[in-house]
């Protein structure tokens, strides 16, 4: 397999950063030997080094997590703009359990993969240090499972005990929590005694303050790092006041850092508006959501940039990282608000692609030199990948450049079930099949025994069973036994398949139907292909 061809490059100023066209976009330098097993903040020493420290919740300006909203670009690009730690958007224990890390090379990420190949969560080297990992969960196990797959990948581990939608509060997760002290106790002890990364919790207020303080005396003896109190009830809206007051309550019954969170529609318009509410609530740090997904240039001592501006930096860190389109185009929309109506709105409403969203904003030069440039490394990366698994095969393996394509077989009938028949009929063991699948682009290949000897092909499949198809024609092509093509005539599995329906129609007519010999069954088995599959 290919190996690892993440590069670094020296970091740029914020203005440099903001405005580069260049890829890939430059990367901070990686830690110092030693320092990745802690979440880090950068600092410089007497000879220019670059020196790590814990992460600290006190006097941060932080990205709060917010559903389709709180994705790498988003993340990123608050950064640049003056964000000192970045939430993702909250992510469900379940899902991410079926997730497999993957790195990818071609972006420069490490991703998250559900079996659909839907990217759960992309992070990359960049935020390493800064963001922390929201995820819903109502069971201490799965959470903790969760926190050690990501935690080589992330700054912190927060669980979110705020969310009011119904989506997360029907499995007892989000606001849920609030009602269930033991278990909030439970999942926060559990992470803060399995990872060595710092835990944090996100809420909302209960009815009254004194329940409020005394939760939260509760949950500050579970060791956690910091709690963000978003400062209003479950039922209570946006449009509804924030509780400074409660805030501040907590604020000063704990000693863990406070993050302040709801001053959006009250408070916070422009950077000065942060330290406002921050007094008003004596919080530690400020966490801002709204404000910053109109515009995450909140975020800059200067003042905000002009809103094409910034969402034509949003979009550069969009195709950059593959974002999604839907994504990109939800984002950008909660940008536009009222601008939704004019005509660049309505073109941003009616775009299809990530192309599409590019020339609604004048940038197609720019998704078309970022496109060729992925392509031109992808193709770079595949050569080298072939290059060293051709030095790394084994020379006795027997090669052919085939694919399996279901159009051309009969139905249920495919090479696999045409070499267990060949095996059975020569008497040799039957064929065992070895699949691995490449990081690079998650193409899979087969390698099947059959008689001592191995055969795969030459060409990589978007699966497993494509992939296994494809080895057993090699095989079979090399002894010269049919594989059950419909070119080839009279297909014998096929006869044989319907004298044995035959057979059991007869049984059943007469109530005597018996059971088909176990040793039979898998050569009929059906076989499903996803041809489909998106790499």
């Amino acid at each position: 397999m290919a190996a690892s061809h993440v590069a670094t490059a020296a970091p740029l100023d914020d203005a440099a950063k903001r405005r580069s066209h260049s890829l890939p976009l430059p990367l901070p330098p990686p830690p110092p030997p030693g320092a990745a097993a802690d979440p880090r903040e950068e600092g410089s020493t007497a000879t220019g080094m670059t020196v790590y420290t814990p992460l600290c919740f006190r006097g941060k300006k932080i990205l709060a997590p917010m559903v389709r909203v709180g994705t790498l670009p988003m993340r990123l690009l608050a950064l640049d703009y003056g964000a000192d730690i970045v939430y993702c958007e909250e992510l469900i224990d379940i899902k991410m359990l079926q997730c497999k890390r993957v790195i990818n090379e071609v972006l420069e990420t490490v991703d998250f993969v559900a079996p659909n190949e839907r990217v759960v969560f992309r992070t990359c080297e960049r935020e390493r240090h800064r963001v922390v990992f929201q995820m819903g969960s109502a069971d201490a196990e799965r959470a903790l499972a969760v926190a050690k797959l990501v935690e080589s990948d992330v700054a912190g581990i927060d669980i979110n005990m705020g969310c009011p939608k119904e989506y997360s509060t029907k499995a007892s997760m989000g606001a849920a929590l609030l009602s269930d002290p033991d278990k909030i106790e439970s999942i926060l002890t559990t992470l803060v005694k399995g990872i060595c990364k710092p835990v944090t919790c996100k809420i909302r207020i209960l009815p009254s303050v004194e329940d409020t303080v005394n939760l939260v005396k509760r949950i500050e003896k579970t060791g956690i790092a910091a709690i963000a109190v978003h400062g209003r009830k479950k039922e209570e809206r946006p449009q509804h006041p924030v509780h400074c007051d409660v805030i501040k309550a907590i604020s000063e019954a704990v000693s863990i850092p406070v993050i302040a969170n709801g001053g959006s529609h009250d408070f916070i318009k422009e950077y000065t508006d942060i330290e406002t509410f921050q007094k008003a609530t004596a919080a530690s740090s400020v966490m801002i959501a709204r404000a910053a997904m109109w515009n995450p240039s909140i975020f800059r001592k200067e003042g905000l940039f002009p809103l094409k501006e910034v969402m034509q930096d949003y979009i550069k860190y969009a195709v950059r990282y593959d974002n999604h389109y839907t994504n990109t185009k939800y984002c950008l929309c909660q940008m536009l608000r009222e601008q939704l109506e004019t005509p660049q709105g309505k073109k941003l409403h009616a775009a299809q692609s990530a192309q599409e969203i590019c020339e609604v904003f004048e940038m197609a030069d720019f998704y078309e030199e970022t496109t060729a440039v992925f392509e031109a490394k992808k193709t770079s990366l595949e050569t080298e990948a072939q290059d060293e698994d051709d030095q790394m095969e084994d020379p006795d393996i027997i090669k052919m450049a085939v694919r399996f394509d279901r159009r051309e077989y009969p139905p249920q009938i495919t090479p696999k079930m045409y070499l267990l028949e060949w095996c059975r009929k020569e008497k040799h063991p039957q064929p065992v099949y070895e699949t691995v699948q490449r990081p690079l682009d998650r193409l899979f290949c087969s390698v099947v025994t059959v008689a001592e000897q191995k055969y795969r092909s030459t060409l990589w499949d978007k699966s497993k069973k494509l992939a296994e198809q494809a080895a057993a024609i090699v095989c079979l092509r090399t002894l010269g036994v049919p594989e059950g093509k419909l070119c080839e005539g009279e297909n014998h599995l096929i006869n044989k398949r319907k004298r044995e329906d035959q057979e059991r129609l007869n049984n059943r007519d007469r109530g005597e139907e018996l059971a088909e010999p176990s040793h039979k069954k898998p050569n009929f088995i059906e076989e499903t292909f996803d041809t489909n599959v998106p790499r």
